[in-house]
């Protein structure tokens, strides 16, 4: 090859040298940046990120490079393209993902739905203890503390970033609706509820 590889077109207009930057720090960087950290980590105004932005969005777009840029989690961060996915899934495990049991997905499904939530309040959704499955997803670090109840004191509990960019989620208002999911929200709690008790924790 006669010439080296580039990510980035070679020009040395502002913005292409702007998007290398930023392209380093999305590598660098262990969750996603929001346009805010951009700015204040390349000392630039938010036009002159947004610029560089669509620049990076164009060269990893879907279908022409390995390493794709996303929206998520209120900020943004590289994945790996789907003609990839199953390659990068030999060659790495995911522990936030990895053996999540149904009782740990339901539970995960009420804290994004209603969150921030506690686990007594959990507990009386899906009927059964779960103790257990909140402490193991906050050591996933798909959940996290979110405050305190007002009345009883209680750890009220929230999804997390990481649980956004796992699932793909630019935030949790990209989460379906209740209303789409063809129940009102009682409905919904008595679904589950039924669900839980034929299930253990």
């Amino acid at each position: 090859m006669d010439r080296p590889l580039r990510l980035i077109p070679t020009e040395t207009t502002a913005t292409a040298e702007l998007a290398r930057t930023i392209e380093a720090l999305l590598v660098v960087a262990s969750q996603p940046l929001t346009v805010e950290d951009l700015q204040a980590a390349c000392e630039a105004d938010a036009e002159e990120v947004g610029d560089a932005l669509e620049l990076l969005w164009k060269r990893f777009a879907e279908g022409s490079s390995g390493i794709v840029l996303e929206h998520v989690a209120g900020g943004f961060a590289f994945r790996a393209s789907q003609a990839a996915a199953e390659a990068c899934a030999r060659l790495f495990d995911r522990p936030a993902e990895k053996g999540l049991s149904q009782a740990a997905l339901e539970t995960l499904a009420i804290v994004a739905y209603l969150g921030p939530v506690s686990r007594p309040e959990i507990a009386r959704i899906r009927g059964v203890n779960v103790d257990g499955v909140v402490a193991g997803l906050a050591e996933r670090g798909l959940i996290s503390e979110g405050g305190r109840d007002a009345e009883f004191g209680a750890i009220r509990y929230r999804t997390t970033p990481l649980f956004e960019r796992i699932f793909g989620l630019e935030s949790l208002a990209a989460l379906p609706r209740v209303d789409d999911l063809g129940a009102d929200v009682t409905e919904l709690r008595e679904r589950l509820e039924a669900v839980a008790e034929k299930r253990p924790a």
